[in-house]
Order: C-alpha cells, then structure tokens, then sequence
C-alpha cells in the first residue's frame, strides 16, 4: 500500500487557496485567463502555481471541483439563515452561475478527467438537492417524494440562460415556474 502524500505546509495550503480563488474569478471573466496572469493576481510566482497546478487543465478541474465543494457544503448554512425555499433559490442560482463558468470553459472540460471530475461532483450535488428537497418537504412548501435528478435535470435550464441581465431575469422567472410546478 503507497505511503499517504505529506500534509502541506501551512503557507503552501494558503497559497493553493489563493490561487483557486483568484482562478475562480479570472476564469470567470474570461476562459482564456492566462496562468501568469491567475500567478500574478494571486500574489504567487509562476513556479507555485505549476507545482500546485502542472497544466492549465489540472487548474480549471481543480477550480470546478473546489467550487462545487464549497456549493454541496453550503446547504446547511443556507437553511439554518433562509426559509428551505429560499434556500433552494439561492443554491440553484450559485449553481447555475457555476456551471455558466464551466461551460464558458469551453474544450478545457471536454476531456476524459474533465469527464471524471465533472461525473464524481454529480452524486455529492444530487445529495445537496435532496437535503434541500427534505428540508422544503418538512415546511410544506414542495410535494411529497420528488426526485433530485429530476429537479436537476428540470432546472438544467437555468444555466443554460445568457449570462446577462436579461438571461438572469429569465432564468429567475423559470425558477419560480419549477417551484410552482414542486408545490403541494
């Protein structure tokens, strides 16, 4: 059985947090951001983030996993400061928003570890959904019994809205059609 990998050093672990967010953000702006400039942004050399990040591809995989983390955890965050229902709005517009990100990527998720990262996210992501399903169950506020791949799937089109103010008004108003069609 191989030896576990080290922990990181503190400074190592800070650096690797600076670095996903300051991806996350330039990303976001443009798919095409340059690892200079994400290094530069983040206040690292060009060598931290290739020993953290050794390609382009590993960084962006890494970006849509840590995000995806971060969304999947929130729930219980989002429910202890918002009625369930709320919550529900609130984690699907985060996860539309995400996955805009991903798919203004382009080719960079189109390959077989994409493929991979982007198939282990989706069990923890369907968990999500269900915990939030339960919760607005619980208050009332959605029907008995619906199933989180099918809201998933249903609500696959709010990512799919222009990333404009325009598309975010549209994607809100397919929002509340769902939460409409979810209701007791």
């Amino acid at each position: 059985m191989p030896d576990a990998a080290p922990p990181q050093r503190p400074d190592a672990l800070k650096n690797r947090e600076a670095i996903l967010q300051v991806a996350h953000d330039a990303l976001a702006e443009s798919g095409d951001a340059s690892l200079n400039s994400i290094a530069k942004r983040a206040g690292v050399g060009a060598g931290t983030l290739y020993r953290h990040f050794p390609t382009r591809e590993a960084l962006i995989l890494e970006v849509y996993r840590h995000d995806v983390s971060r969304l999947v955890g929130s729930v219980p965050d989002l429910l202890a400061a918002h009625t369930p229902l709320d919550a529900l709005r609130r984690w699907f517009t985060t996860l539309a928003a995400y996955v805009r990100l991903k798919h203004g990527l382009g080719d960079a998720l189109h390959t077989a570890a994409a493929q991979e990262v982007v198939g282990a996210t989706y069990a923890p992501v369907t968990a999500a959904v269900g915990r939030l399903l339960d919760a607005c169950e619980r208050a009332g506020e959605v029907r008995p019994g619906l199933d989180p791949a099918d809201v998933i799937m249903l609500l696959s089109c709010l990512w799919r809205t222009p990333d404009d103010p325009d598309g975010a008004a549209q994607a809100d108003r397919l929002l509340e059609m769902a939460i409409d069609g979810f209701r007791p």
